[in-house]
């Protein structure tokens, strides 16, 4: 089973134009990590200054590995998450498929 990552960024006013290029490079750094299946940057058509991330691991275990990572570090704790009005992470795993 994958364990899924949606958070959901809101910027300070303005501050989208410097966030996006961190995260495009913390996107690909982050898919380059034994276990990051996906990770996705998406920002908000009717709010621009709402960015959402969907990433898919191949285990809680290399969630938190992502999370220690020097480049999670530096670039989501040292510079985007002081530039947030706001920051959401909701951690996810799939259910069991029921079969009929």
């Amino acid at each position: 089973m994958t364990y899924v990552v949606i958070a959901r960024y809101r910027t300070r006013p303005d501050a989208e134009r410097t966030v996006l290029p961190l995260l495009d490079v913390m996107a690909t750094l982050s898919r380059q990590e034994p276990g990051c299946l996906c990770y996705r940057v998406h920002q908000g058509i009717e709010d621009p200054r709402t960015i959402v991330l969907y990433e898919e691991y191949a285990s809680e275990a290399d969630f938190t590995a992502h999370c220690a990572s020097p480049h999670f570090q530096e670039i989501v704790l040292g510079t985007v998450v002081p530039l947030l009005e706001s920051r959401d992470v909701l951690r996810c795993e799939p259910r069991p498929e029921v079969v009929a």
